[in-house]
């Protein structure tokens, strides 16, 4: 398969470089197009007031293209003018850190994918419930060799698979499960502090409540040591609201 692969945490990032090299190893043609620099909870944004440049990165076994934007302009640029046609799949990752329930809103990494499930290409965006991950190569080969399932012939348009793998050694995993996405929220706080001439910044802090997440929802399993899976889609319509609202506005 051609397969378009990038990320947020950077074109230097130790999960693309994993992902990178499993992905040519089982013989896909691997195309790289990802930020600069590190690019983690951007989220869909893209850029409007500045030009995006393109820099080739050839190192001994890896090359790619480094895009001074977003993961939404390294996919949006790739697939519509530094690629010669549509890539068969984007693969966006691995990233550092879990992107389970809201993450997937603030995610560089999934809206990465998401860019490319919306111009009509399959998607998969995969992370790890670790911010320092050193190894990832056995991660990088079982995504790989999701790829060789069949469900990929039957894939819906506009869908996002949403992977993500328990820190640790992979060994350890509990094995893979199907599941829904947490709808719980992040507890968030503001950590207070000084600079050396007195100012106040503000460091962002949370934590998902754990008492509060389903057990059998993406957090839930992942956090009991599951590798799990999901399937996002895009349309943001409350669907058990609309028509009592509708109703609601006619009959006024």
């Amino acid at each position: 398969m051609d397969i378009l692969l990038t990320n947020d945490d950077g074109i230097r990032a130790t999960g693309l470089r994993a992902l990178y090299a499993a992905l040519t190893a089982a013989g896909h043609r691997v195309h790289v197009a990802a930020p600069m620099t590190e690019q983690s909870a951007v989220g869909h944004a893209v850029t409007l007031f500045s030009p995006l440049r393109v820099r080739e990165v050839e190192e001994r076994g890896f090359s790619g293209l480094g895009v001074s934007g977003t993961p939404a302009d390294c996919v949006k640029l790739a697939l519509s003018h530094l690629l010669p046609k549509l890539p068969d799949l984007i693969v966006s990752g691995i990233n550092a850190g879990a992107n389970v329930g809201v993450d997937v809103l603030y995610s560089g990494t999934v809206s990465a994918a998401t860019e490319g499930a919306l111009a009509g290409v399959p998607a998969l965006a995969v992370s790890v419930d670790d911010f320092h991950p050193e190894e990832l190569s056995a991660q990088a080969a079982f995504t790989a060799e999701l790829l060789t399932r069949p469900f990929w012939k039957n894939f819906p348009r506009q869908c996002v698979l949403n992977l993500n793998f328990p820190a640790g050694k992979l060994d350890r995993a509990k094995g893979l499960k199907v599941c829904a996405q947490t709808g719980i929220t992040y507890r968030d706080w503001y950590d207070e502090r000084k600079d050396p001439r007195g100012n106040a910044y503000y460091w962002l802090c949370g934590v998902i409540p754990p008492e509060s997440v389903a057990p059998d929802s993406d957090r839930g399993l992942l956090s009991r040591g599951y590798i799990t899976l999901t399937p996002l889609t895009f349309d943001l319509t409350h669907a058990a609201y609309l028509e009592e609202l509708r109703g609601q506005m006619e009959n006024n």
